[in-house]
């Protein structure tokens, strides 16, 4: 199977599991990152098919929607990846990508590093930030059945692993405790310049936010 028929492949099936998914982890999360990755990839000197089947199995079973089971999605994508032949060294590295992509509190560090991973994880990064990201913070608030935002509840910048992953907070601190922090964490040259403009935008969109929550002229 060549690599053009590996990738078809795999969107296929990427489509298939994800057609019921949470709007903020569906299939079209998984393309706009794809193509997030294709954009970044050009101008990094990367192995291509790693980055593509990376991006598009990165989410195929999300701990989140899963019980908190980390190894569920590499499970999936190597067993997947396998039933397609793709070779071991490839499925090895997918996995790892799988494994490290994920923004897991600011005290978190990653044990796995690779300029595919770096393309892949900024492409994620991306779809976190401007116009997108808000849609997607506020679409997964409400799915959870979170509040919008308290000012009785303040962000909490210093969260754990475990306690990131189990906060019920309002979803507006979702913005300090990740989305805004994550301009400084990009990877690349082109993924830094790329969320410059995305962040400046929400930090735009919090203040008139924050203005009407208070019911001022803006």
């Amino acid at each position: 199977m060549g690599e053009q028929q590996i990738i078809d492949t795999t969107i296929a099936y990427v489509k298939h599991e994800l057609q019921n998914a949470e709007g903020g982890h569906d299939w079209f999360h998984i393309e706009r990152v794809w193509r997030n990755s294709i954009t970044i990839a050009k101008h990094e000197e990367v192995n291509m098919l790693v980055v593509q089947l990376g991006a598009l199995l990165h989410d195929i079973a999300d701990s989140k929607f899963n019980g908190g089971d980390e190894e569920i999605g590499p499970q999936k994508a190597s067993a997947f990846l396998r039933s397609i032949n793709v070779d071991e060294d490839t499925i090895a590295h997918v996995i790892a990508i799988i494994r490290n992509i994920s923004f897991k509190g600011g005290n978190f560090n990653a044990a796995f590093k690779s300029k595919e991973l770096d393309v892949v994880q900024d492409a994620d990064r991306l779809d976190a930030l401007g116009a997108i990201g808000i849609a997607r913070a506020f679409n997964y608030g409400g799915y959870k059945g979170r509040e919008l935002y308290n000012p009785a509840v303040p962000p909490n910048l210093n969260m754990s692993k475990e306690e990131y992953k189990h906060s019920t907070a309002p979803t507006l601190n979702h913005f300090y405790e990740k989305l805004l922090l994550l301009k400084d964490l990009m990877n690349t040259p082109t993924g830094k310049r790329l969320a410059q403009a995305r962040h400046i935008f929400m930090q735009q969109y919090l203040t008139q936010f924050y203005a009407e929550w208070k019911g001022l002229e803006s």
